[in-house]
């Protein structure tokens, strides 16, 4: 779609948004305004926006409990509904931990559960280069990021120490990519959306992998569509870790848990 140059008044650039059938046009107006340094660079923005870029591209960053992170083309974009998963491994962290993000995209989950409590060793791990490379942007010197398919690129001296694992996996089935909004669809990584099959195959992966790496007593975080929470906790068991669940209806997230034994 083709914007016409606008003036800097909001509320033109609210009926440019609308027309592109943007459903915040108020909300993102006002961020497209506050990060545009001139009416052209406005211009450039909203037409980015209305093509169908996602806000948080077009604006470089996207907001994760109460921080920015930088994301850019190929990079997947935080969910808020996510903070929930961050929320509950805050709560299981134990003082000057050993934090694992995998699937990192961003890099926002690590950096935000480091945020949250003591973390000794922050390290997070995504194939995507572009990931990666935004991830290394964010994490800055918090902790390393390395390249490679889930848990490959570690330093071994990481197996039996990690105390929170956060997985942020793909857990959309196949069939279903293409019913996902053209925003994640077109402009998001499909390795970072398609789950396989049933929309677990990468989160079976991780968790016959999980106890090599989990220290006693820690903890891997993945997060799961309401309907497959009963095969995750199927997955978890079967792995040897300890499975829960825990749901907030607030932000439509489930988090499945599963915990590896303590050595007695």
């Amino acid at each position: 779609m083709s914007v016409h140059p606008i003036s800097t008044t909001l509320s033109t650039t609210v009926l440019a948004l609308r027309r592109a059938g943007c459903v915040f046009a108020e909300d993102e107006a006002v961020l497209l305004h506050e990060a545009a340094a001139s009416p052209d660079e406005l211009s450039v923005l909203v037409e980015r926006r209305a093509a169908g870029l996602p806000l948080e591209h077009v604006l470089g960053w996207a907001e994760f409990r109460g921080r920015r992170f930088a994301v850019g083309t190929g990079v997947f974009v935080p969910r808020r509904r996510t903070e929930f998963l961050v929320a509950q491994a805050a709560a299981l962290a134990p003082r000057r931990s050993v934090v694992v993000d995998l699937c990192c995209g961003s890099g926002a989950l690590g950096v935000a559960l480091a945020a949250a409590s003591d973390t000794a060793e922050l390290h997070a791990c995504d194939v995507e280069p572009a990931a990666v490379r935004c991830a290394r942007r964010n994490v800055g010197g918090l902790g390393e990021v390395y390249e490679g398919d889930l848990f490959d690129p570690l330093p071994a001296r990481l197996r039996g120490r990690v105390d929170v694992l956060l997985a942020n996996v793909p857990y959309v089935p196949t069939a279903d990519v293409e019913l996902l909004p053209a925003e994640a669809r077109v402009h998001e990584p499909r390795v970072a959306l398609d789950g396989g099959g049933d929309g677990l195959d990468v989160m079976r992966r991780v968790a016959a992998e999980a106890p090599e790496w989990l220290a006693p007593g820690g903890s891997l975080l993945v997060e799961a569509g309401e309907r497959q929470r009963g095969t995750a906790v199927g997955i978890l068991r079967a792995a040897g870790l300890t499975p829960r669940v825990l749901v907030s209806e607030e932000l439509y997230a489930t988090v499945v848990i599963g915990t590896a034994r303590r050595v007695t």
